[in-house]
């Protein structure tokens, strides 16, 4: 349990610490190694950006409730047309039949994607996310996910 807050407590202080803007808020459905939800949020540093995600993941036998923060550099491609590649940090519980998934997990985790800014106020986002736990439940996974979000 000391753990489980000591983590928490990291990743809300790296997100205090940046002071950083709410720059867009939403979800994102995720697919891959399991299939679940996440609400999003993005946090404007600059020209680049802190993307905090809080959901649930599940497979047939398991399921995960996380928290990510990953650390985006940001480019344009054309227009409303912009890509984003980040490194960052998953944590979380760990349920299931299997011994080896529950507890908590703590795991590395890099992300790369495409996103479309209309010109209202709504953005589509389109990424992958491969990650390595290391704490707990130990192994690779990944997700790919479509993100909607409101851009403030």
């Amino acid at each position: 349990m000391k753990k489980i807050i000591i983590a928490i407590v990291a990743v809300v202080a790296m997100s205090t610490v940046a002071s950083a803007q709410i720059s867009t808020l939403g979800v994102r459905g995720a697919f891959g190694s399991g299939a679940g939800a996440e609400l999003s949020a993005q946090w404007g540093l600059g020209g680049n950006r802190l993307e905090t995600d809080l959901g649930w993941v599940g497979g047939p036998n398991w399921s995960y409730i996380n928290l990510s923060g990953i650390y985006q550099w940001t480019g344009e491609i054309s227009g409303p047309f912009g890509w984003f590649a980040g490194i960052g940090a998953n944590l979380g519980l760990y349920g299931g039949n299997n011994a080896d998934y529950n507890g908590f997990g703590l795991g590395l985790a890099a992300q790369a994607g495409l996103e479309f800014n209309f010109s209202f106020p709504l953005q589509l986002t389109l990424d992958v996310r491969p990650s390595w736990g290391f704490i707990g439940h130990s192994g690779f996974g990944w997700g790919a996910a479509l993100g909607v979000r409101y851009r403030f």
